[in-house]
């Protein structure tokens, strides 16, 4: 009896815990703490220095209007009085204050033309983003009396405000990235302290396990009872190694019962199939030979001419065939009966049988009372000497044959035909022209041999 198999040589081997290929958790988590705070800091970032944008353009602003009130009624007192240097160093003085990208007065005296005078670095018409401020330049020489001399346009200096605006900036990319990089620091170091050691702890316990460490549970090294997802991923694993530890015995059962009852199943199988092995010959041996006579049949006498043919094109050996038809058999059944038939046609298929026993020749019942008979190695002359011999012994039997004019016993005609590999390449030629030479046997008046 075979032993049943040990676990121990089937469990594999307790390999070294494989380092992660494409980074540790902590690390990842790190990554996407670094992703999330660039992707936030860029948010936080446009939304403050879109906040100090407005703050400084509404300082800007504010500061324009400072500088109306400041010149606007020396300008106005100036221009009133046609003073073109004071209103020329007015204005060069208002366009030096850093707020003011330029200044521009146009005065309007019907029925004088409208005189327009610039100061400063901006463009004419103005920015985009910059504030600009429009007033009325109004001059009252005395209560009540007040005059519209024209109108002065203040335009703030866009580049101060970028100026501005990229100081407080650095400032705000600074502080937020000091912030990001304290989280992502922050995040590791927790994750790596409350996460990945006990992962990793896991993952060297159960490299190391193997049918005899079942037993031996996973114990980290934290604080227990802690009840959140390490507690169930630690309880989950002691459970699964008792579950599995309780089938591995189960199994282990299961083997020696079966190793038990090995042996006996394969005698079982080993007689079984003996006795297949001759019920399936039988079987073969009854598909290819006639149930009445035993001899061959047509099934079994086709695929050996086919063989037997070409081997005689091969070798160019000479082959003969033999057709055989027992003369009024018809009529012999219906003196006789079909009973007596039957019997008849076993006698002559013994006398086929005892005539042509060498090796290699083939009879066969091709159906009802027609035979054939293969030949190989034998050329046309034996081969008509072998049907006048059986035709001999046949009449020696003396089977009765009453009411027919050929004889008085049971008679045969025979045709027989040889292989010419002249005019041959195919075995149903030789087979008709052995059919055709039957058939003069019989015109000639049967219980003979024609060729």
């Amino acid at each position: 009896m075979n032993s049943a198999p040990q676990l121990d040589s089937v469990w594999p081997e307790a390999a070294p815990v494989p380092r992660p290929r494409r980074g540790s958790l902590a690390r990842r988590m790190v990554l996407a703490t670094l992703v999330f705070g660039l992707v936030f800091t860029v948010v936080a970032v446009g939304v403050r220095m879109w906040s100090a944008w407005r703050t400084h353009v509404d300082a800007m602003t504010t500061e324009l209007g400072l500088i109306d009130q400041v010149f606007q009624r020396t300008l106005a007192k100036a221009v009133w009085e046609m003073d073109r240097d004071s209103v020329r160093t007015q204005l060069d003085s208002a366009a030096n204050v850093p707020a003011v990208g330029a200044i521009e007065l146009r005065v309007d005296q019907p029925p004088l033309p409208t005189q327009v005078q610039r100061a400063g670095r901006a463009p004419a018409q103005g920015t985009t983003l910059a504030p600009t401020l429009r007033r009325e330049l109004n001059y009252e020489p005395y209560p009540g009396a007040v005059n519209r001399l024209g109108e002065l346009v203040i335009i703030g200096d866009e580049r101060v405000l970028w100026h501005r605006l990229r100081d407080e900036a650095a400032s705000i990319v600074l502080t937020q990235a000091i912030q990001t990089l304290l989280l992502a620091g922050l995040v590791m170091w927790m994750f790596n302290r409350s996460v990945t050691v006990h992962v990793r702890e896991v993952a060297r316990h159960l490299g190391r396990l193997t049918p005899a460490r079942l037993s031996q549970p996973l114990r980290l090294g934290r604080r227990r009872n802690a009840g959140d997802e390490l507690d169930l991923l630690e309880s989950g694993v002691n459970d699964l190694q008792d579950k599995l530890s309780r089938y591995l015995d189960r199994q282990q059962r299961f083997e020696q019962d079966l190793a038990a009852h090995r042996d006996r199943l394969a005698e079982l199988v080993a007689e079984q199939t003996a006795e297949l092995v001759a019920a399936n010959q039988r079987l073969e041996d009854l598909s290819r030979s006639d149930p009445l006579t035993g001899l061959a049949n047509r099934r079994h006498f086709d695929e050996t001419k086919e063989l037997e043919f070409r081997r005689a094109q091969r070798t160019g050996q000479p082959l003969s065939v033999l057709m055989c038809d027992v003369d009024h058999f018809k009529h012999y059944n219906d003196v006789y009966g079909h009973a007596a038939g039957d019997q008849c046609l076993m006698a002559i298929a013994r006398v086929l049988r005892d005539n042509f026993a060498r090796a290699g020749e083939l009879v066969a019942r091709l159906g009802g009372e027609e035979f054939v008979v293969l030949l190989p190695g034998v050329d046309l002359p034996r081969a008509r000497q072998a049907a006048e011999r059986l035709l001999r012994r046949l009449q020696e039997q003396a089977l009765p044959h009453q009411g027919v004019a050929t004889a008085n016993h049971v008679t045969m005609s025979v045709g027989a035909a040889e292989f010419d590999p002249e005019t041959m390449d195919r075995f149903d030629q030789l087979l008709s022209r052995a059919d055709q030479a039957l058939y003069r046997a019989k015109d000639n008046g049967r219980h003979q041999v024609a060729d």
